[in-house]
């Protein structure tokens, strides 16, 4: 699944780990989503898409 939480983390200047403290997971699951190896839980991309008040479509796209 593509996904922009790359760019989204840089603009707010956190690191992967800084993210990962926000959203309740591991860095590794951070890089993980951020490189498309992995497709975050729907809860998890619920959390994602209300910490950037951001809509998931917004963030992730098929």
């Amino acid at each position: 699944m593509k996904n922009k939480l790359r760019e989204l983390r840089t603009a707010k200047e956190w690191s992967q780990s800084d993210l990962a403290d926000k959203l309740g997971v591991s860095r590794q699951t951070i890089n993980a989503i951020e490189t498309e190896k992995y497709d975050p839980s729907l809860p998890l991309a619920f959390k994602v898409a209300q910490l950037f008040k951001l809509p998931i479509e917004d963030i992730f796209e098929p």
